[in-house]
């Protein structure tokens, strides 16, 4: 026979060891300024996505890209 066991039910109450003193004076998005600045993430189109299996493939296309991006620069000014 199984133990009948209790189920204890939680309703967003914190339990008794938490010392609410303690946990006043919090700030909602703290750091999401500085979480932001140090965050470079780009999302590809779908139908560019298809053509790179993983982010090492695009890093080498990118890579590719750079010296020709520079050539045309130095040729417009």
């Amino acid at each position: 026979m199984k133990k009948k066991t209790e189920k204890q039910s939680y309703k967003d109450e914190l339990r008794g060891e938490y010392d609410l003193a303690k946990l006043k004076g919090g700030v909602r998005g703290k750091y999401a300024t500085h979480y932001r600045a140090g965050t470079n993430l780009v999302l590809l189109s779908p139908d560019v996505a298809e053509y790179f299996p993983d982010e090492k493939a695009v890093n080498t296309a990118l890579r590719a890209l750079i010296p020709a991006t520079k050539r045309s620069l130095k040729r417009m000014r």
